[in-house]
């Protein structure tokens, strides 16, 4: 496909750039083995699918996608998605759900790249995007409190559960607690460090090491720590590369909605590292040729049994951060990770549990959109309203429907916006110069010929409005109305049962509706739904390059029909819109 074939048109690597690119392919390898087996954590499934997630979706993702620096890997947002999806799955099945779920995923974003669907994100709002970031970004911090100090609640919820840890501290294990504290100090004073890029790993390091040499049978210590959870207690790592895992097609059906929302999840945050990153040649990527390249990355993964991936913006700016020169550092990211399988797998087992909820918890605030929450509080009261709707639903409600809710609230807010935009103005000839701009008659006067401007989108949400601005043509006698639509390729049939109506309110009082600056597709649109009939196909006059022609020639038409002169009138380009 040419999807493919552009993005791998610079594959071959430049040797100037391999020890760059190899050093930060290793950076995040070593930073982001443990991460995964948290995002896989939060997706409620085996801890070694995160790492499988890395070997195979950053490298083709790497190869796919348009821009050269993304990060196709795992997310703590599409894991938290993905495992609201999975919350229904009894827990022998969940390995086929996640594969059938992730080949959904790839599956609708490779269509979504097809059909070049990169502009529908402009229909997102920023005050949705918002509210849904910080509230997942909250869902990871309040999710990981029970592996930080090893408290078990009753509860599904995570504002609920932490609710419980609140109420009933006694009920902590002192050990975690203490394992889980010192990982997320730790992580905080090296983030402020020179050693900031390796925090994580750092951290997770001496967690484990600490662990382990207080669980040592010759120490006191060795009851109180080896209760303390780690990752072999939840899996075991094979010493070897993923196997082929095939989706239960049996359950395309239950994962289909819950697909669908990972996916927008994905495509937007995979837009955002898009918009947000340019190339080496200073130019931005294609959207859409993102969309497919991420679609391609979750294709293969699925077969693999790996957590859905998705543009990670933490992770571009890691390897960023590294010195990355191409594409190739993605590549190598996924070669340094099945290497981290094969030659230091045991070692991954010994990481405790409250080390990686320690990591996830620094995430999950890095995650938080605070500027982007202060600047849409800001804004306005509907975007303050639509963000809070947006965040307690993403807090309380499964995050699939709440991200359809998002979606749903963009689309609202867009209508209500673009509906209550419209304008509308009367253009008055000037005997020198250009038309002057002022409000229209409540009534269209009689005998005279009156120029109007519309400012705004003529869609159907918008058409009522509209019909209430125009003069009314009751009260008036022999009234000529233009109305200016240059640079509509299209309008709806709301709008056109409006022309129709105004244009026979019009005739019944002796007056005519002018079409002025008509698009050629236009005149169709009107000609097949019998509105010319009703206007009159000599009211209709077509737009043409020169500014102002079609309204010249609208005027000149108007002043013989009503038997009067123009000459006073210079017919000056007015300037149509």
């Amino acid at each position: 496909m040419e999807q493919i074939t552009a993005a791998t048109q610079h594959l071959k690597p430049e040797r100037a750039n391999i020890v760059a690119d190899v050093i930060a392919g290793l950076t995040f390898a070593v930073v982001n083995v443990p991460q995964a087996m948290a995002h896989a954590l939060l997706a409620t499934v085996n801890p070694v699918l995160g790492i499988y997630t890395l070997m195979v979706a950053v490298p083709i993702g790497a190869i796919a996608t348009s821009s050269v620096f993304m990060n196709v890997s795992t997310t703590s947002a599409l894991s938290v998605a993905a495992g609201s999806g999975l919350a229904g799955v009894p827990a022998a099945e969940k390995m086929q759900a996640l594969a059938m779920l992730v080949l959904l995923v790839g599956m609708i974003q490779l269509l979504a790249g097809i059909l070049r669907l990169g502009f529908l994100l402009r229909f997102v709002s920023n005050a949705v995007m918002t509210g849904f970031l910080n509230g997942v970004a909250i869902l990871i911090i309040l999710g990981q409190l029970g592996d930080l100090t090893g408290f078990e609640s009753v509860f599904s919820n995570n504002v609920m559960r932490a609710a419980d840890l609140l109420l009933n501290p006694t009920r902590i294990d002192i050990p975690t607690t203490i394992t889980g504290l010192f990982t997320l100090g730790l992580i905080v004073l090296l983030l402020r460090s020179k050693l900031a890029k390796f925090a994580f790993i750092i951290a997770i390091g001496a967690a484990t090491a600490a662990v382990a040499l207080l669980s040592l049978p010759a120490l006191p210590s060795s009851a109180l720590f080896s209760t303390v959870e780690t990752v072999s207690d939840i899996a075991k790592i094979p010493r070897s590369l993923p196997t082929v895992a095939l989706p239960d097609f049996r359950l395309l059906g239950q994962m289909l909605l819950p697909a669908f929302s990972v996916a927008v999840i994905g495509l937007i945050q995979g837009a955002g590292v898009s918009q947000g990153t340019p190339n080496p040649n200073g130019k931005f990527s294609d959207v859409s040729r993102d969309f497919f390249g991420q679609g391609v990355a979750n294709f293969a993964t699925s077969f693999v049994g790996g957590l859905p991936a998705g543009g990670s913006i933490s992770g571009t700016a890691l390897i960023l951060g590294a010195g990355a020169r191409s594409r190739w550092t993605n590549i190598f990211a996924g070669l340094f990770v099945a290497l981290v399988v094969l030659l230091v797998a045991p070692l991954v087992e010994l990481v405790p549990m409250p080390a990686l909820a320690a990591l996830l918890i620094v995430a999950g605030f890095q995650g938080l959109r605070l500027p982007q929450a202060v600047l849409a509080w800001n804004t306005g009261m509907i975007t303050r309203v639509v963000m809070l709707i947006t965040l307690f639903a993403t807090l309380f409600v499964s995050l699939q429907f709440a991200v359809l809710m998002g979606v749903a609230l963009s689309i609202v807010l867009y209508v209500f916006r673009a509906s209550n935009r419209i304008k509308v103005t009367e253009w008055v000839l000037q005997p020198r110069g250009f038309p002057l701009e002022q409000k229209p008659p409540r009534i269209a006067p009689s005998e005279r010929f009156t120029l109007l401007n519309i400012y705004g989108s003529l869609f159907f949400a918008s058409a009522g409005n509209i019909e209430e601005m125009l003069p009314q043509a009751e009260g008036s006698r022999r009234a000529v109305v233009a109305i200016v639509i240059r640079g509509e390729s299209e309008v709806g049939s709301t709008f056109i049962n409006v022309l129709q109506r105004y244009a026979g309110s019009l005739r019944k009082n002796g007056g005519r509706l002018m079409l002025v600056g008509v698009d050629p597709a236009v005149r169709e649109q009107l000609a097949k739904t019998g509105s010319l009939n009703i206007i009159g196909n000599e009211n209709i006059f077509l737009a043409t390059p020169q500014i102002g022609e079609s309204v010249n020639s609208a005027v000149k038409a108007a002043y013989e029909w009503l038997g009067q002169s123009p000459d006073e009138i210079l017919l000056n380009p007015s300037g149509e819109r």
